[in-house]
């Protein structure tokens, strides 16, 4: 099967969880991370989840699954380890989007491999076919991407903003510039030489084309 691929915003948005395992304790950080607002379905939950109930960032319901509560989700996934459960979620779920853990067949949307660095997100997918092979993909990419990424692009957005409300004579320097503050070069002055090999290259651009570095930005 094919997927569209599209990211969610799920900021605030009721997020419902069904089974409060290794897994499903898995999916709730994931969904903690963009923001939602995460229901437990669950009798028991693993210490961490516990932890996050008793300190209300999520809401559990310390009971066996029903169908009411579902609803007014903007998505459910099903993660306990009953199948019969999980397919009655599904069912119940009706038009909502729903994700029954590691069966394809029983989801209207599938949760994609990811890597995070900041802003960056990259998503990996094999369209259900092998998820191993996607934790795999990540991992490698992850090695190529390292986590002092996020920091680079900290510094880019505010040097970006410095470069648009900068007063050209020549326009097309802003252009070029812009764009070799994304290119691949930056990344391999990363990889090189770390966060300061980033920042001396950052510095060496804005020199390169007149526009003083805000000391308090390196």
């Amino acid at each position: 099967m094919r997927y569209y691929p599209v990211f969610l915003d799920i900021s605030g948005k009721l997020c419902v969880v069904v089974g409060g395992g290794e897994v499903g304790e898995r999916k709730v950080s994931s969904l903690l991370e963009a923001g939602g607002r995460v229901r437990v379905v669950s009798p028991e939950l693993t210490p961490h989840l516990d932890f996050l109930a008793r300190s209300g960032k999520i809401e559990h319901v310390k009971k066996f699954y029903e169908g009411r509560y579902i609803e007014g989700a903007f998505l459910v996934i099903a993660a306990t380890s009953d199948m019969e459960v999980n397919r009655r979620v599904y069912e119940d779920a009706r038009t909502l989007p729903v994700n029954v853990v590691d069966v394809p067949e029983l989801c209207t949307f599938i949760v994609p491999s990811t890597i995070r660095r900041g802003d960056l997100t990259v998503a990996i997918s094999t369209s259900g076919v092998s998820p191993a092979l996607a934790r795999s993909i990540r991992e490698e990419l992850e090695e190529l991407y390292p986590p002092e990424l996020e920091e680079v692009l900290k510094m880019l957005l505010v040097v970006r903003g410095a470069v648009k409300s900068h007063q050209w004579v020549d326009e097309s320097k802003r252009t070029e510039l812009l764009k070799k503050l994304g290119s691949k070069d930056i990344l391999d002055s990363l990889r090189k030489g770390g966060l300061k090999g980033a920042k001396m290259y950052i510095l060496a651009l804005l020199n390169e084309y007149g526009l003083p570095a805000e000391p308090h930005l390196f």
